[in-house]
């Protein structure tokens, strides 16, 4: 659906619900100074357009166990389509990438891998370096502090 052009009341709500998903529509009438009914109108039309996609929980992941984040980029030797579903392919496979992005510079691919420790991080960084079919170069950040 071809989306309207947003103006800066519809930019604010969406800046308010990227940071509280939950808030109600009346404290989101408030905070955009619009009556309830007009601010729950602008949010429906949002979601209609498809401006807003989903809403969803930010996990605090150190509450529920243990973990390490890893961001990793990826460069892979051949540049061939074929090469890179392959290899989007093996990801997809591994539960602990949790997000994938093409990117465009020096390497092809930003990971971010959550692991329940360094070890299984090494597991991971081995299938994907030592994987035949590819020829990786992978350099890898240890996240300290979200």
């Amino acid at each position: 659906m071809k989306s309207s052009k947003l103006d800066k009341i519809d930019l604010r709500i969406l800046e308010i619900l990227q940071h509280d998903g939950r808030i109600t529509n009346q404290k989101l009438a408030e905070q955009v100074n619009l009556s309830p009914s007009s601010c729950l109108q602008r949010v429906r039309r949002l979601e209609q357009e498809g401006v807003i996609g989903s809403y969803h929980a930010h996990l605090n992941l150190g509450s529920i166990a243990r973990h390490i984040m890893c961001l990793a980029t990826v460069s892979l030797k051949n540049h061939t389509q074929e090469e890179f579903n392959a290899f989007e392919a093996l990801i997809e496979s591994i539960p602990e990438v949790v997000e994938c992005y093409t990117v465009s510079g020096e390497s092809d691919f930003l990971l971010r891998i959550i692991c329940p420790d360094m070890n299984r991080y090494v597991e991971i960084n081995d299938q994907l370096v030592g994987n035949s079919r590819y020829q990786v170069t992978i350099n890898s950040y240890v996240v300290m502090k979200e």
